[in-house]
């Protein structure tokens, strides 16, 4: 590969460790280093998911994050503590206020609420070059926040965010260069340890004979787009270390543009009646995020999980409508036949739905046949006008109000987490 004319600048990707457990811990006076430490996502289930965990906490006691609550020995060392999810907001964008006293804001890319890229290009007048800038970054962090951090550099944003990821993340400062992408990146195996391959997407290559990202780059680049269309010519330079993304930009384009909502019930649904309660209250969500971005969409799609002690796996299925849509209750009524084609009566604990194969929302047709179609678009957008003034709880729907409604009491968290 002949990586002349490629993006070469200095792009950092940080990421704070353990960020929850460090935010609490810096918030009771606790050495993060010292003390095992586990943010639970809700004390009054046993089988709330531990949403981070210190590095002791990992080593000693072997609960990490998505460990279950009841997994957690009872010691007298151990210090759990529940979320506070607007103090790890705040926490977040103090740390990128730090960062732009580094470099200029639009060099900054905040990817979540622990990871950003950072462009460091030009700065070396100013800090030195760019790893002592990196690391002079760590350092301010770690004295004003208490909170470690690792960074990966790269020439582009894919190789930072892979030198992160498979390198940082265990020695706490790593810099790739596209000279470093056979014997760093290629040996790597299963795939699914490269960022941006899901374990989906490693069956499929699996199937092709591909182990490993060396074998993907050594793949005909025309079979691996006949296969997966463009997602095969991004895999392909991927596996090279190609990234022409500029700071900002998605790195991974999953497909076509979608809109989604993932919910973890907090106690098990036996019924179909009990999970349309949720279901509906989702579609409501999703369905107004789509209309308010002007789209509108064939393929629906759903996902359920059932609880650990069922006797079968959970499923996600499709169903494209003949005609386009962003109302609420024909999405509601495609996960609703989903449901009841796939549900297996089993105790459920986690729902998705999706909406995708999306087009503008001015390319809906006239029904001759649906002449109320016109007003229920109104109400709809209506609707979505009183929620964003008066609040997402201003107009509900009625089951929202039953024991198994959920909106009411989601709407006072952050993130999925207590505020």
């Amino acid at each position: 590969m002949n990586y002349e004319g490629m993006p070469n600048r200095p792009i950092m990707c940080i990421d704070m460790k353990c960020f929850y457990a460090s935010c609490v811990a810096m918030l009771h006076g606790l050495d993060i280093l010292e003390t095992p430490v586990a943010v639970v996502a809700n004390f009054d289930q046993p089988g709330s998911v531990v949403l981070a965990a210190s590095p002791l906490m990992k080593e000693k006691f072997k609960i990490k994050t998505g460990s279950r609550r009841y997994e957690i020995p009872k010691h007298p060392d151990i210090k759990l503590f529940e979320p506070k999810m607007s103090f790890f907001i705040q926490m977040s964008m103090n740390i990128t206020k730090l960062l732009s006293n580094y470099v200029p804001v639009d060099a900054i890319h905040v990817y979540s609420v622990d990871e950003s890229f950072v462009d460091l290009t030009g700065i070396e007048k100013l800090w030195g070059s760019p790893e002592e800038t990196a690391k002079e970054i760590q350092r301010a962090i770690l004295d004003q926040f208490n909170v470690p951090s690792a960074v990966g550099m790269g020439p582009n944003m894919l190789i930072a965010k892979l030198a992160l990821d498979l390198d940082a993340k265990k020695t706490g400062f790593a810099k790739w260069t596209y000279e470093d992408i056979p014997k760093k990146l290629w040996p790597v195996r299963p795939l699914s340890e490269m960022w941006g391959i899901g374990k989906q997407m490693e069956a499929n290559l699996n199937v092709m004979g591909i182990q490993t990202v060396g074998g993907l780059a050594n793949t005909d680049l025309n079979e691996l787009e006949e296969r997966f269309g463009v997602m095969g010519n991004q895999l392909f330079y991927h596996a090279w270390g190609i990234d022409l993304s500029k700071l900002g930009e998605p790195l991974i384009t999953n497909g076509p543009l979608s809109f989604g909502k993932s919910q973890m019930l907090m106690k098990s649904y036996h019924t179909r009646c009990q999970i349309a309660v949720p279901l509906l209250e989702m579609c409501e969500d999703v369905m107004r995020r789509t209309r308010q971005a002007g789209y509108v969409g064939r393929t629906i799609s759903l996902g359920l999980s059932y609880s650990r002690d069922a006797m079968t796996k959970g499923f996600h299925r499709s169903k494209t409508i003949e005609v386009p849509t962003s109302e609420t209750l024909k999405m509601y009524k495609a996960c609703i036949e989903l449901l009841d084609e796939h549900f297996a009566g089993e105790p459920t604990r986690q729902l998705s739905v999706r909406i995708s194969n999306l087009e503008p929302e001015r390319s809906i047709q006239l029904d001759l046949f649906d002449e109320h179609k016109p007003q229920r678009q109104i109400i709809g957008h209506t609707m979505d006008a009183i929620r964003n003034k008066f609040g997402a709880t201003s107009l509900l729907r009625a089951v929202s109000f039953t024991s198994a409604g959920t909106a009411i009491n989601r709407d006072r968290l952050v993130g999925g987490h207590l505020a």
